[in-house]
């Protein structure tokens, strides 16, 4: 149905923007520099971002967000923790999917 593939259109889109998030954020690993960097542990990561810090440990696996470790600690830079925050924005009609009502029903 054409809701569907709206849906899947704004779905590919939005894991574009993620894919592109993911490569802008290793490129900027090439250049490492440690000065002056706000470092953040997994659970004030995570409660920023407003999620668990199971989900977090997944972000990180799956490379959307990088962690360093420190001996036994995982930190995460504050920096790149609010570049993912900002490119997770909802676009506009990103959510039409979930209030419009079908085509068929009124």
């Amino acid at each position: 149905s054409a809701t569907l593939e709206k849906y899947f259109e704004r779905f590919v889109q939005r894991r574009q923007r993620c894919e592109d998030y993911k490569m802008e954020s290793h490129e900027q690993e090439s250049a490492p520099s440690l000065e002056g960097v706000t470092w953040l542990s997994s659970s004030e990561a995570a409660k920023r971002l407003g999620v668990t810090t199971r989900t977090l440990y997944r972000l990180i696996d799956e490379g959307f967000l990088s962690g360093f470790r420190f001996g036994r600690v995982i930190r995460l830079k504050e920096e790149d923790v609010n570049k993912y925050a900002e490119g997770s924005r909802i676009q506009p009609g990103d959510l039409k999917h979930l209030y419009q009502e079908s085509e068929g029903q009124e």
